[in-house]
């Protein structure tokens, strides 16, 4: 398969300032491991680690993962708005042979009927969109995360600096708080500034629809 805009042979995994989606397990890894920590500082923990801690998984689902996306670079500007302007890419080849898998967006009344395995189970999100019949009347919050085209590895993901595609920072600042020898292990040519990319947005928004005229 040849590239396209639409689809890409990389995965990102964003980190966030936000605590994790899951705060009521106790045996949640990533609580403790993020608590006071910025997306910059969960970033350069992840590269000194090499090794994303898989995490609980929303709406009860059993079992733990790290979360990718899918999402081409052209998207990425929205997701990282989600998230935040940090995160760290593989190809899909090496997340594939470390058990990673797409995500299985099942229908709310499909996902109740079937009897998962904890081995699928992991990699299922229920898809409750807002369009849905009778969905702004039936009291049940939206559950759609299509946008994301996540993929999951359902254990903690280890990684080799060889093995990174990509690391996105925020500014150019960024790259100076990274260890100089991670820097120079991952190469410099690796480092997407997502700073200069939202300029080169700005002036050339190629990727937005254009604004509607007035008559």
């Amino acid at each position: 398969m040849s590239s396209k805009p639409d689809f890409s042979f990389y995965l990102a995994h964003f980190t966030t300032d936000k605590e994790p989606w899951v705060k009521d397990d106790p045996a949640n890894p990533t609580i403790e491991k993020t608590r006071g920590l910025s997306a910059r500082d969960r970033l350069i923990s992840i590269l000194n680690e090499r090794k994303i801690l898989a995490s609980s998984l929303p709406w009860k689902v059993p079992g733990r993962a790290v979360c990718l996306t899918e999402c081409p670079w052209t998207s990425l500007l929205v997701h990282a708005k989600r998230y935040s302007p940090y995160g760290i890419g593989f190809n899909k080849a090496l997340i594939y042979l470390l058990e990673g898998n797409p995500v299985f967006y099942v229908r709310d009344e499909v996902y109740k009927e079937q009897a998962w395995s904890p081995k699928a189970h992991v990699f299922v999100s229920r898809f409750l969109p807002s369009y849905r019949p009778g969905g702004k009347r039936d009291g049940k919050q939206p559950i759609d995360y299509l946008h994301e085209r996540e993929w999951r590895v359902p254990k903690d993901l280890t990684f080799k600096y060889n093995q990174v595609e990509f690391v996105i920072v925020n500014e150019y600042e960024d790259i100076d708080k990274i260890p100089s020898n991670i820097r120079t292990a991952i190469g410099l040519n690796k480092f997407l500034v997502m700073e200069a990319y939202t300029q080169i947005e700005t002036l050339w928004p190629v990727h937005r629809m254009p604004e509607k005229k007035e008559d």
